[in-house]
């Protein structure tokens, strides 16, 4: 690209140069050798304008009389009818002369000739001039044409390499301008493209930690209940019973799995309807019944019933779902599940006996990659993002006991 803009600007100024530069030189050559003859014929009138008047009053003509006329180089040549031929200077050799006749009223004649040496040397040095001229101009063409080149030809690098990195995952965004506008426009289109990228990425290595989680914990209570149904295989009634909560358990599984796309693709998307809040108590009473028989610990239900609430219910579920792995893992004792009103909402309150939120957490629990035991620090952060996408908030009432607040709207109907 450097070498094409330079040879491009190179034969620009060269075609200017030579449409310039040689009718230039013809004019000058032309305007100097005119000058010469009028130089010429401006002696030949003076020495004729002498002649006459030493005719006219009766002198001789002799060479001394118009002697002060003619200049270095120049030779003058005066003929009188009925007189010897008078001349002056020497007579200049070869055939391109500059030379003037003059005719007198009497019949004298004047011819004036003159060596073209100085002319063809005047010409010369001009011409030597303009052509010093026009290479200075093509010199200064080239250093111009380089700098052009580099100076558009290091942006263009600059963003093939962006290009580059965007295409080998770096979406760092470069923030350089170069002070041309399509220039500086491309930039500022791949540094958006960058921070796009940038979100995108994140996005994408989100919902896999969040599925990754999420998942998790249903799988566990799927594992636990398919081997429940493996040990009572002699009992077919409680083999159908245990496999029907198994079917929910995996619908549950695909609903999570839908929901955590679709608030990954639009967080705001509206999927809130009226619900039964009490099945979806009952349904995570019977999913977590084996984990909390394994550890020998009590889930306690206390408040309101028969609540319609607002919200999507696979959503609250997950929530729900949450908190109690989350009592599970850094709680101790019963744990007890409340509903109670609040104004126009409904509050489920999940509370446990153990040693509650240590103060230096508090709210921090919410972030990702904060916990206060060896976990991943992601499922409350997923269960809030859940939460909110639903229209509802999750929330910390106490640190000692821990006490997590899902508010969610409730129907006019409940």
């Amino acid at each position: 690209m450097k070498r094409r803009m330079i040879n491009s600007l190179l034969g620009v100024v060269l075609v200017v140069v030579v449409v310039f530069c040689v009718p230039l030189a013809l004019v000058e050559k032309r305007t100097i050798v005119s000058s010469a003859q009028d130089r010429v014929d401006a002696a030949a009138v003076r020495v004729l304008a002498l002649v006459e008047s030493r005719l006219a009053a009766g002198e001789p003509v002799t060479g001394r009389a118009f002697e002060s006329q003619v200049t270095e180089g120049s030779y003058v040549e005066v003929q009188v009818p009925g007189q010897p031929v008078v001349s002056a200077g020497e007579r200049p050799a070869g055939n391109h002369l500059l030379k003037a006749v003059e005719r007198g009223n009497s019949g004298e004649t004047v011819t004036v000739e003159q060596s073209r040496e100085d002319v063809d040397h005047e010409i010369a040095n001009n011409l030597l001039l303009l052509g010093v001229v026009a290479l200075l101009a093509v010199q200064a063409a080239v250093a111009l044409a380089v700098w052009q080149a580099k100076r558009l030809a290091r942006p263009l690098t600059d963003l093939a390499e962006t290009a580059e990195r965007l295409g080998s995952g770096d979406p760092r965004p470069r923030d350089r301008r170069y002070g041309v506008p399509e220039l500086d426009r491309v930039a500022e289109v791949l540094d958006t493209s960058a921070e796009r990228i940038a979100r995108m990425l994140t996005a994408e290595r989100r919902l896999a930690a969040d599925a990754s989680h999420q998942l998790r914990t249903p799988l566990t209570a799927l594992s636990m209940r398919l081997e429940e149904i493996t040990a009572l295989a002699e009992d077919p009634e409680t083999v159908k019973e245990e496999a029907t909560i198994a079917l929910q358990q995996v619908e549950r599984l695909t609903d999570v799995v839908q929901r955590l796309l679709t608030t990954q693709r639009d967080p705001r998307s509206p999927t809130a309807v009226a619900f039964d809040l009490d099945e979806v108590i009952k349904q995570q009473v019977e999913e977590w019944g084996p984990t909390l028989r394994e550890q020998s610990r009590v889930l306690s239900l206390e408040g309101l019933h028969g609540v319609t609430a607002v919200g999507t219910p696979g959503t609250v579920a997950q929530v729900l779902a949450t908190l109690i792995e989350n009592s599970l893992m850094h709680g101790a004792g019963t744990i007890t599940l409340r509903v109670r009103p609040s104004g126009t909402s409904v509050v489920v309150e999940v509370q446990d006996q153990g040693a509650g939120v240590p103060p230096d957490l508090g709210n921090r629990v919410f972030e990702r990659a904060v916990s206060g035991r060896n976990s991943t620090g992601i499922g409350l952060a997923v269960a809030r993002d859940l939460a909110e996408a639903d229209g509802g908030r999750l929330e910390l009432l106490s640190l000692k006991p821990a006490v997590f607040a899902l508010f969610l709207g409730r129907s006019q109907e409940g």
